[in-house]
């Protein structure tokens, strides 16, 4: 049976400034844990702790540009670009080129117990 998903949840962010995101479906907003989307609103100079998920991300830029560095590259992901990180890698975001808008779905559905960040 289709479920019409009136609002997203928004959900505390991880990093050094203020970022919001509004999981539309996940494990906080629609119970999901199959996959995860939610729209990331960015300011420019955020940056989060680096990570090691156990679960596929896949990122599409809607406006801005969204670093993305893993232990190989660094990428600049620019608007109407996406880039796909694969489970298992370690992998920073980042905004340092000004503020950024995005949607990321992840497989499965993001969850802080299977994000394995970095220690501060």
């Amino acid at each position: 049976m289709a479920t019409l998903i009136e609002k997203p949840s928004i959900i505390e962010a991880a990093g050094n400034k203020p970022k919001i995101i509004r999981e539309y479906v996940g494990r906080v907003n629609s119970k999901t844990d199959i996959a995860s989307v939610a729209r990331m609103s960015s300011p420019e100079g955020w940056v989060e702790p680096g990570q090691t998920p156990a679960f596929d991300e896949m990122t599409v830029v809607l406006s801005g540009s969204l670093q993305v560095e893993t232990k190989a590259k660094t990428f600049v992901v620019k608007e109407n670009q996406a880039i796909l990180t694969p489970k298992g890698e370690w992998v920073r975001y980042s905004t340092p080129h000004g503020p950024c808008e995005y949607v990321a779905v992840c497989v499965p559905a993001f969850s802080p117990d299977t994000v394995k960040r970095d220690a501060s």
